[in-house]
Formats: C-alpha cells, structure tokens, sequence
C-alpha cells in the first residue's frame, strides 16, 4: 500500500509540473501559439510542424488533437490540414519523455529555486518573469514527480515475481499493447504513461522488449482523448478524431509486425546500457518515423475517413449555434480567445444585417423586412448570450495580463453589438407603427434617413474592421465619421421642425422620425465605443 501511494503521488507531481510548466510556456508565447496555428495552410508538412511545434509548447498531443477537433468542428481548418497537425502532435509529445530519461535532480533543484526566485520578484509587476518562474517551477516540479515514482518502485526491484511478471510482457506483446492502452486511456496522458515506463526502467524493472508494446499501446491509448471529445460535433470533427486513430493503428502494426527489431537494435546501439534512454529513444523515433512512412499517404488516411462517415447532406446549420466557440479551446486560453474575437465579429455582422433589414422596412414600407429584422435580432441575441457564458469560463482560466485585458475588451464589445442589434429592432418596430398607421415619410425624410444611414453603416462597418485587424488608424477614422453623425443627426432635427412649422409631415410620421434618428445615432455612438477601446489598447 505504501508503494502505491508514493506511486500515486509522484504521478500526481509529474502531471502537476507537467501543466504548471506548459501553462508557463503557453502565457509565455500566447500570441506566437495563435500565429502558428494560423501559418496553416493545405500544405500538410507545415501542418506536421505545427503540430510539433504546439505540442511541445502545451505538453500534451491529448490537448492539440482535442483542438484540432475544435477547429475542424469550427470549420477554422480542414480534414487535409488536421492531419498534418496530428502526425505533428505525435512528434511534439515525445519531448516530455526526452526530459525525464535523463537524471537531471541538479538541474531541477536550480531550476525550482530560480524559479521561485523568478515568482516572488515579478508576481505583481513583471508578467514575462511570473511566466518564466511557472516555466521554471513546472519543470522542478516534473522531475520531483519522476524522482518519487522511482523511489516509490525501487522496493519492487527486489520482489522476483513482479520482475517476472514484467519480463513475461516481452512474451505476450498483446497484453502489453493492451496494458499501454489501458494506462494511457486512464491517465488521459500518454506522457504520464511513459514517465511510469522509464520510472520502473530506472529501477531495472522493465526490459526493452516488454516497453515497446506497451509504447505503442499508449500512443493508440492517446486517441481516446480525441474521440471523446469528438463526441456531440459535426461530422468533419469526428472523422479528424478517427483520423489520429487510423494513423496511429497503422503505426503500430507497422511497428509491431516490420520494424520492432531494427528500432531495437539502433537504441540498444545508442545508447547500450540505459533502458530509460533506450525508451525514450524508442518513443521517439516511433513517432518520427511513423510520419516520414505515413506523410506520402495523408490523402489517402482522409479519403479513408471519408469513406468510413460519409457525408450525407443530412447535417443542418443552425444559426443560433456559434461557429467558433467550442469547450475544447478554453484549455489553450490565447487559442480560445483568438476565436471568441471571431465569433464576435462574426455576431457583429449579423448585427449589421439586422440594421440594413430595419431601414429596409422603414424605407420600403416592407413588412416581410420587419419580420427578417425581428428573427435576426432573435439570433444576434442568442449569439450574445452564448459568447458571454463563453467568456465567463475563460475569464476563471489562468490567464496573464494581457488576455485578462483583452477578455474585459470583448465583454463590453459583444454588449455594444448587441446594442446596435436592439437598435435595429427599434427601428424595425417604427416601421411596422408606421405600416398599421399608413403614415408615411416624406421624401425629403427619407432621403435624410437614407443618408445619415449609410454614414453609420459606414461607421459601424469601420469599427468591426478596426477591431478584426486591430487597427488604431482606421479607429481614430471612425471617431471623425461619428462627430459627422452627430453633426447630421442635429442638422436633420432642425430640417425636420421646418417641416412640422409648414405641415409637411404628420405628427405620427414626425414622431417615427425623430425617434428614428436618435436610434442611428445611438449605433454610432456603440460604433465609436468600439473604436475608442481599440485606439485605447482595451
């Protein structure tokens, strides 16, 4: 019972230094993550890079895959560029077993005291040094977690019958193909799996040849995490989800079947006396090799897929579901937030189809417009709600300063959208006042609607790109096309009062009027608050 509780607990360590430390690295190059994944193109080599690239960054191939399936449920990335990415996250996971084969207790030690050091000196003022010091304590952290899981097997070293029992895997490479996958799909972490191998390697208890199936076993038992959080999203999601499986049975029956004995015989000629060095190795190049044998064939792995979930035009887009958002993200809060600015510029341009159906309405007397107005409105609401909740949850993430700033940008700014929606509906409902009354804008009123319209739909339009493209000039353009609103809005007023003084206009039609102005002029200034926060770096 003791060993198994140390057990436990080194592993415990292991997976807390593991998260610390790619938490760390995350914050550290948050905006970089973002720009890497947006290097992606059909090009699937870039992708396998990608792949590695970001796997080593968050320490988990569980953790990118999952996103890919985000993405791919998104519609951010397609099926040709997901695997690519996933042959990449293969690579990427090995660098964690690279790490913890070496004995590096001095290292560690240094690195937890830096680190500690690091924390308490930029906690509140510094950032970059509080991202460093997690950085630094997450990888002391790892190796105290590895340190405790081989103290805690030692003991086990002199029991023959465990040590049997071990060398009998290398006899039946089934049952250690499925132990692996067995361990894997517990631990969600495929890295855990091989600090647990490397940590009995280190105590003489695993020979080489019952370590390889079980290694290959954890890189199948590593697909569990994606195909279960394919479950509940469109069909693309699930194929990438089957794609990781596919590609990595291939591997592994390649491996079991062809090339177990040549990858043997190299790591037993690199490095001959240290099994945790030869598994390492062994994982490595599994990987590697895995995606320079598959790479040629990727068209094919997603042809297969397409084969095995058809696509039968039986999938229905709702409009009120978001198209970016997806739970999966918040884990990669930089990734997650990326697409949060997405979805709402995304419900932004609804907003802006709701105003353009509103003034259609008032204009054309057209009630089929009204009703457009009123639906749009309903999605923009919906849209709003989700996005918010959406945000609530990453806002309780561990998220540095600068995302704090830019989560607290996108609460007020879906909020300003939502106004601008609401607007819209103001105006629509004058419409059909206007319709039941069969009173009518005079020509010169319209002509002024029209007008002052176009200005703030040129000025809402500015706003959403000034944001989109983080653009401080185009937003300094937009407060100098709201004052021009403000100056048409008072301009048109005393236009109108002309026209009551001559009884140009009703009274119910001058009421619409006036009230019709002050809703675009209130768009605008929702337009400006959106520009000013961008100018304002908020």
């Amino acid at each position: 019972m003791k060993i198994f509780i140390s057990l436990i607990g080194g592993l415990g360590l292991f997976l807390y230094g593991m998260n610390i430390m790619g938490e760390g690295l995350q914050k550290s190059t948050g905006p970089k993550l973002e720009r890497a994944i947006g290097l992606l193109t059909s090009n699937v080599v870039m992708g396998v890079l990608v792949g590695a690239v970001v796997t080593g960054i968050i320490q988990s191939s569980g953790a990118t895959t999952v996103m890919v399936v985000g993405f791919v449920n998104a519609g951010i990335m397609s099926l040709y560029q997901a695997i690519g990415v996933i042959m990449g996250a293969n690579i990427g996971t090995t660098v964690t077993a690279q790490l913890v084969s070496f004995d590096a207790s001095i290292i560690s030690s240094i690195a937890l005291g830096i680190g500690i050091i690091l924390y308490m000196v930029g906690s509140k003022s510094k950032p970059k040094l509080k991202n460093i010091s997690e950085i630094l304590i997450g990888f002391a952290i790892l190796f105290i977690g590895m340190q405790f899981m081989k103290d805690a097997l030692a003991p086990l070293s002199k029991y023959e019958g465990f040590r049997n029992l071990l060398q009998g895997l290398a006899d039946h490479q089934i049952l250690a193909l499925l132990a692996g996958f067995a361990l894997t799909t517990c631990l969600q972490s495929s890295s855990a799996s091989m600090g647990i191998l490397i940590a009995l390697a280190s105590q003489g208890l695993m020979p080489l040849a019952g370590a390889l199936p079980i290694l290959y076993g954890d890189n199948i038992g590593s697909c569990t995490t994606s195909l279960i959080s394919s479950i509940g999203t469109n069909k693309n999601a699930k194929r990438a989800a089957i794609m990781h499986l596919i590609f990595n049975l291939i591997g592994t029956l390649l491996f079991m079947l062809v090339l177990n004995k040549p990858i043997t015989m190299i790591v037993q000629h690199l490095d001959p006396s240290d099994v945790s060095r030869q598994i390492a190795n062994s994982h490595t190049l599994f990987n590697i090799t895995n995606v320079l044998i598959l790479l040629p064939f990727s068209k094919y792995i997603v042809k297969l897929v397409m084969r095995l979930i058809p696509d039968n035009g039986d999938e229905e887009y709702d409009e009120k579901t978001t198209k970016y958002l997806d739970e999966r993200m918040l884990e990669t809060p930089s990734i997650a937030l990326g697409n949060i600015v997405k979805e709402t510029l995304r419900m932004g341009n609804k907003a802006k189809g709701t105003l353009e159906t509103s003034i259609k309405a008032v204009i054309e007397s057209s009630e089929e417009d009204v009703k457009k107005t009123f639906e749009k409105e309903h999605i923009v609401n919906q849209l709003q709600k989700k996005v918010i909740d959406y945000l609530v949850k990453l806002s309780t993430k561990s998220l540095d300063d600068q995302l704090i700033v830019q989560v607290d940008f996108l609460f007020n700014t879906v909020n300003d959208i939502e106004r601008v929606s609401d607007h819209s509906e103001n105006i629509a409902e004058l419409a059909q006042d206007l319709i039941n009354s069969k009173s009518n804008l005079s020509k010169e009123a319209k002509d002024e609607i029209v007008c002052i319209y176009d200005k703030v739909l040129k000025v809402y339009t500015l706003a959403l790109q000034s944001m989109k493209e983080y653009d401080k000039v185009l937003a300094r353009k937009v407060l100098e096309l709201e004052e021009e609103v403000d100056y048409m809005e008072k301009s048109f007023r005393s236009s109108h009062r002309s026209r009551l003084k001559k009884n140009l206009c009703s009274v119910d039609s001058g009421i619409a009027y006036i009230e019709l102005l002050s809703n675009l002029e209130r768009i605008s200034d929702h337009s400006k608050n959106i520009a000013t926060r961008v100018i304002q770096g908020k």
